[in-house]
């Protein structure tokens, strides 16, 4: 493996490495020199370069494994932004899309994940009109990769006077905060608004303007961020968010051009397709693109969503039919 040692210096974790090793091939180049102008030193040289080579060949082992650790964190990120919004269906979306929030809030306390409130916009009866979280753990979007698209869940609602199952859905997005990225974003494609952040926090958080709102004129897409004590690190936060969404929207546009040959792939990260059923009454989840079903919804519903994450991490089909 060859190394781009100047690219290498750059970054703290791999710099102390690449500078000892740049320091051992100065000193590989100099025996060497030393041999070819006096033939008699072969014998010496060859023990002093044994040497160099044995403490290259140890950084190099170290080396490749740190560039491959980091490599593994490029496509697997430790920190996602995990939205969850009402579809159709009303207050009783709203609820749904709270009940899939506090699922996934403990699952990552289970996993003893970080978990932290980006904004949240709710209505009178409780339930989220939308909401945004940050995730931060190991493996946190390995295992909540499949989880964009459409949720579904029927059942009879509590203000259902007639006993009739409704059918609502939420919609989940996971995003990764990946460190390197190909999107750029024109400052002149941004709209910023800035207004007071509401809800606990003390005095600072509800006279000060540290809430953020940024558009991006050209996709319509806006972001907003209030839990920062400060504007900057709001500002900060939203265009990181923001960049995650615009990935997520040119991923969707790449994948639908080879639709075709997805059928048999578990997910597409598209947000508009419909991947689980929460059936209620019959206490049943189904994922629709493994074909399997899992029962004990009120367990399940509490974060114990180990079973679903496995099987969709393993590609596992079941038998389940969609409904």
């Amino acid at each position: 493996m060859t190394f781009d040692l100047e690219q290498l210096k750059k970054d703290h974790k791999t710099s102390y490495f690449a500078l000892e090793y740049e320091r051992l091939l100065g000193e590989e180049k100099k025996v060497n020199d030393m041999v070819s102008e006096d033939e008699s030193l072969r014998e010496l040289a060859d023990e002093e370069l044994q040497n160099i080579i044995s403490q290259k060949e140890a950084i190099e082992r170290q080396l490749e494994e740190m560039i491959k650790k980091e490599d593994e964190e490029e496509e697997f990120p430790n920190e996602i932004i995990l939205e969850v919004r009402a579809g159709a269906g009303g207050d009783e979306a709203s609820l749904f899309a709270w009940e899939l929030a506090h699922m996934y809030e403990r699952y990552a306390e289970k996993q003893k994940w970080n978990w932290k409130v980006i904004d949240d916009s709710s209505n009178d009866v409780g339930g989220y009109k939308e909401a945004t979280f940050e995730i931060k753990g190991k493996d946190c979007y390995k295992a909540l990769r499949y989880e964009t698209g459409v949720h579904r869940v029927q059942r009879v609602p509590s203000t259902e006077k007639n006993g009739r199952i409704h059918t609502s859905t939420a919609s989940v997005a996971i995003l990764p905060l990946r460190k390197k990225t190909k999107i750029v974003i024109n400052p002149a494609d941004l709209e910023i608004e800035y207004s007071r952040s509401g809800g606990a926090g003390g005095q600072n958080v509800n006279k000060v303007e540290t809430a953020v709102r940024l558009i991006h004129k050209p996709t319509g897409i806006d972001v907003r961020c209030t839990t920062e004590r400060k504007q900057l690190a709001n500002r900060e936060k939203a265009m990181m968010i923001l960049v995650a969404k615009l990935q997520l929207l040119q991923d969707e546009e790449e994948a639908s051009k080879y639709s075709a040959n997805r059928k048999n792939q578990i997910g597409t990260g598209d947000r508009s397709e419909k991947i689980r059923t929460y059936n209620f009454p019959q206490d049943r989840i189904t994922d629709h693109r493994i074909k399997q079903s899992w029962s004990n919804i009120p367990v399940i519903m509490d974060g114990n969503i180990d079973k679903i994450i496995d099987a969709l991490s393993s590609g596992v089909v079941g038998n389940a039919e969609e409904e």
